[in-house]
């Protein structure tokens, strides 16, 4: 299997941080999703985002990862000190097995085959088989999209061999009923829809994987959403009323006035849909200063500062 550097999937740095990373994941999951990219080859991109993130938002994966990494680099500066006209890249070949039991290890031989399955040279043979391949799809759903039932409309490519023995790519296009409450991970089978087998066996089935993309705003705590927000110090002092953004539309939400960094708002009901009830929104709130200050303002920090008895440090001298 042929290496892939998952740095420059998600175009960031290799000394990226993780809220780097999930933001890269965040733009380009938005931008190669079949149902609004007009790009094409969207699912075969938005494949390889997905496995990028997978393996780069986990530190364990991330350290084998930079691990792996660091050995095909030291095997290059080898070879490159050699300085022997052409040679076999025998660190390159290594190092593409090192990558492809990396990757059989994340993401299952599942994954593996299916990758190999559109590497098929000419003349492939693949009669011995009882039935026809199966095919691993990873699919994008917005949260959105678990709200309700969703048709989507799905294409991808099939082998399928001709007599002469010279494999056929074919696009195939179908509709796939997507049910409320879907998780990240979960597999619909679609029985009969894979790559098609000699004589009268079956055809293969098709699996898609379903990937949860990470939404903008909300982040995903088993059925709950949980959304950061921004307050001014004195809507938090004073309370206000804001308006919120849900998956389902605006409300408006009322903040209690001497409301504190850190305090979590729940809304009953306002998450994601789950297999026995719905979870809620969880709104944590967060303080955030103005930019700048000009006189006329400091002016009023400073008259709070000397009217108000509060130290914020008390706890301290204790």
């Amino acid at each position: 299997m042929e290496f892939i550097d998952y740095y420059s999937v998600l175009g960031v740095d290799p000394t990226a941080d993780d809220k780097t990373i999930k933001r890269a994941y965040r733009k380009l999951g938005r931008k190669y999703h079949p149902d609004v990219s007009k790009l094409p080859d969207t699912a075969e991109k938005f494949k390889h985002v997905a496995e990028a993130y997978e393996v780069l938002h986990s530190a364990e994966k991330r350290a084998e990862y930079d691990a792996l990494c660091a050995a095909r680099r030291s095997g290059f500066d080898r070879q490159a000190g050699q300085a022997n006209g052409g040679f076999y890249d025998e660190s390159n070949a290594a190092s593409n097995q090192d990558f492809a039991d990396f990757f059989n290890a994340i993401f299952g031989e599942a994954g593996s085959r299916h990758r190999q399955q559109h590497r098929q040279h000419p003349g492939y043979d693949d009669s011995n088989q009882r039935k026809g391949a199966d095919i691993e799809l990873d699919w994008p759903i917005m949260l959105e999209d678990t709200l309700a039932d969703t048709i989507k409309q799905i294409e991808f490519v099939i082998s399928i061999n001709e007599q002469q023995g010279y494999p056929q790519q074919v696009k195939k296009s179908l509709k796939v009923k997507v049910p409320a409450g879907i998780r990240d991970g979960e597999r619909i089978r679609l029985k009969g829809q894979g790559t098609p087998a000699a004589g009268k066996m079956p055809a293969g089935d098709v699996y898609l994987t379903m990937r949860l993309l990470p939404h903008p705003l909300f982040d995903v705590e088993a059925d709950n959403l949980l959304l950061t927000l921004p307050l001014a110090p004195w809507e938090a002092a004073l309370g206000s009323k804001i308006t919120l953004p849900t998956l389902s539309g605006k409300i408006q939400l009322a903040i209690p006035a001497n409301s504190q960094a850190g305090q979590r708002l729940r809304l009953k009901g306002k998450g994601l849909i789950g297999k026995k009830s719905t979870g809620d929104l969880i709104v944590i709130l967060k303080i955030v200063m103005p930019p700048t200050i000009n006189d006329s303002s400091a002016t009023l920090w400073q008259q709070l500062a000397d009217s108000a008895s509060f130290d914020p440090r008390r706890e301290w001298s204790s």
